[in-house]
């Protein structure tokens, strides 16, 4: 490395330490089989295979991850709830320690990708809970498998958000390989934040995680999974079929949620999104935890972890 190469690096380096007092595009990679979740991982038997932390004992909690995340981002829950049920938290295909091939990654390849999962163990019925794009794959799992899903659990669920053509259009176009592949530090830092109502710096390992996993072999992989998941979310809507969920329901969502609805084509407030899926799906339950962000589950774990609690203990 030639002198004005260091030169460069340093004041890079020393620019990016400055603005938010974290650097981490300088560290070395970190492969998708290196992730720590802070809990064991296990590997289903299917095709694709699925890795995931299984904790505790009793009827099954089963966590669904959302778009670009992994099984990992439950690790504020699943102490807390595996005191009380078995805990299983699994990691989609195309994303953290799973599968990452030339899939459609669509709704109905998940909701199948998950049904072989719980023949694969065994689990006839689960207590399931979707973040996000896990909503709207929990969504359309108990339409077409209600026999499997004892409660439904939608945690700031995409699928009640309606889109038309041309926003739909829009989307998709945003997310693409590229834009996943070529996200820099400061870009992944300020998506990450938009998740949250108050970010706090302990939260530094969400960004560490992404910028070393771009690094990785298997990120082309992952960022063609992730485009073709909103391509999946978009063309297959459920915002028009909550009126057939006859499951159970439970609805969690933060009230400052900056993600839900879209602030660019939807303005508004979260609740308004939040309780018009509450009346399309009979027997459900709607809960609002305040100051709090699209991630809830992460942001204000306690408050989450009571909700689930005190709604499956209640049955």
């Amino acid at each position: 490395m030639n002198k004005f190469k260091i030169i460069f690096t340093m004041i890079f380096s020393l620019t990016l330490i400055s603005c938010n007092g974290f650097i981490h595009t300088v560290k070395p990679a970190l492969e998708f089989s290196d992730i720590d979740y802070g809990f064991p991982v296990m590997y289903s038997k299917t095709n694709p295979k699925i890795s995931y932390i299984d904790q505790g004992k009793g009827e099954v909690i089963l966590l669904v991850h959302g778009l670009a995340s992994n099984a990992g981002f439950w690790r504020y829950n699943i102490g807390k709830l595996m005191k009380h049920y078995r805990v299983i938290a699994i990691d989609l295909p195309g994303y953290g320690k799973s599968d990452k091939g030339d899939y459609s990654y669509n709704m109905t390849f998940f909701v199948k990708s998950i049904i072989d999962f719980l023949n694969d163990l065994g689990v006839d019925k689960v207590n399931y809970v979707g973040h996000s794009m896990g909503g709207q794959i929990g969504i359309l799992l108990a339409i077409n498998y209600p026999e499997r899903i004892k409660n439904l659990i939608l945690l700031a669920p995409a699928g009640f958000e309606k889109f038309n053509r041309g926003e739909g259009e829009w989307l998709k176009n945003a997310v693409t390989i590229k834009s996943v592949k070529t996200t820099n530090e400061e870009g992944v830092r300020r998506n990450l934040q938009n998740n949250f109502y108050n970010w706090r710096n302990e939260l530094e390992w969400m960004v560490e995680e992404r910028v070393r996993m771009a690094k990785s072999k298997e990120f082309d992989k992952f960022a063609r999974a992730v485009s073709r998941s909103v391509k999946g979310m978009i063309d297959e809507p459920t915002s028009d079929k909550l009126h057939l969920v006859k499951v159970p329901t439970l609805i969690i969502y933060g009230d400052k949620d900056g993600l839900i609805p879209n602030p660019y084509l939807h303005p508004g407030f979260p609740a308004d999104v939040f309780k018009i899926g509450k009346q399309k799906i009979n027997n459900s339950t709607l809960v609002e935890i305040k100051d709090c962000g699209h991630m809830v589950m992460i942001e204000k774990p306690e408050e989450f972890n009571h909700a689930v609690l005190n709604y499956l203990n209640s049955k």
